[in-house]
């Protein structure tokens, strides 16, 4: 890529999309196209290479999802597999047809088999079953990796696949019911430490700028005492806040801005020979729940006490990936969990 490839970013508005943006904006390209899901339908393949038709990206970022956490990946399983299925695909066509220089396919480390031998790496891939809980979509995001390789190898396309690892940071999804892990846990102590210090104003302005989640509503005929009913139906309250599962389960986490330099960092140096069918993108440790809503609780503030649900599914026991071919190639991250996750809560308290 060069300062004035045209590059397109679809999903912009998303964590990894907005990322993604930032850096290339800071890094001085000058001819950024995005769109938002008013304007494009990205599940609609006519609408998709007619836009490529007119715009004539050179890069493509692909960061577009349907994404959520374990509830949301259970309840809409076919609009998990659909959505990104149709935009995998539209967008490899696309690409292809409109002769894009290079395609950046954004996937996700749930494509691993449940049990596969930790850390995961890149030739783990279909050794084992996968996660119940995240089936459908896993499934989507490996026909996109999938995609990407057949297309390099019968149309000599240059479409590289990453896998990151879980991300968090500026732009995250803070609906309890549809959120992963971290931004849920960071809401959930935020409005625990204003429970413990009685501060109703505070927690119904929260409340009402960002979905709850779980069919719970509010608006201004919800009473103090309805809505501390409402969280606490979620495991929300002054003096604890109960979490799904045991917290045993082991995860990685990788501050987005870091991963959005990882994608530019591929883009302007390597192609898809360079890096195989693809390439993961962690952090290079890991964490368990527990630990990790001690140093959330610790971040936010939260005075009170964790529990835990062990009805609820934890989930795959771990998820850690060998992130040694990208080291290889001179990425590292930078930003470290407890510094990140301070960002991401000074994020959600000033937006």
């Amino acid at each position: 890529m060069d300062k004035h490839s045209v590059i397109y970013v679809a999903g912009h508005t998303g964590l990894v999309g907005s990322a993604i943006v930032r850096s290339l904006e800071t890094k001085e390209y000058t001819k950024l196209v995005t769109r938002s899901q008013r304007d494009l339908d990205l599940k609609e393949q006519r609408a998709i290479r007619d836009f490529f038709a007119v715009e004539k990206p050179e890069y493509v970022f692909l960061a577009a999802a349907k994404v959520g956490g374990i509830l949301a990946n259970s309840t809409y399983k076919a609009e998990f597999i659909y959505d990104n299925l149709a935009i995998a695909t539209n967008f490899v066509e696309a690409s292809y047809r409109a002769g894009v220089k290079k395609l950046l396919n954004l996937g996700s480390s749930c494509i691993f088999p449940r049990m596969a031998e930790q850390p995961l790496k890149e030739s783990s891939l279909l050794s084992g079953p996968l996660e119940p809980t995240n089936e459908p979509y896993a499934i989507a995001k490996i026909a996109a990796i999938k995609l990407c390789r057949y297309y390099n190898e019968q149309y000599g396309t240059d479409f590289l696949s990453v896998m990151p690892t879980n991300l968090y940071g500026p732009g995250d999804n803070f609906d309890m019911e549809k959120s992963h892990v971290l931004p849920a846990l960071i809401r959930k102590f935020h409005l625990a430490k204003l429970l413990s210090e009685r501060n109703a104003g505070a927690i119904r302005e929260d409340v009402q700028k960002r979905p709850i989640g779980f069919g719970l509503k509010t608006d201004r005929s919800t009473s103090d005492d309805q809505i501390k009913t409402l969280l606490s139906s979620i495991g929300v309250t002054a003096s604890t806040v109960t979490l799904w599962g045991t917290g045993s389960p082991r995860r990685e986490f990788l501050y987005v801005d870091d991963l959005a330099e990882a994608c530019i960092f591929l883009m302007e140096n390597y192609n898809a020979k360079d890096i195989g069918e693809f390439v993961n993108i962690g952090f290079g440790s890991d964490i368990t729940i527990k630990e990790l809503a001690t140093l959330a609780s610790s971040v936010v503030g939260f005075p009170g006490t964790i529990s835990f649900d062990h009805t609820k599914p934890d989930g795959t026991p771990r998820k850690f990936l060998d992130s040694g071919r990208i080291n290889t190639l001179g990425w590292k991250p930078r930003i470290s969990l407890a510094d990140g996750i301070k960002r991401e809560y000074e994020w959600y308290l000033t937006h």
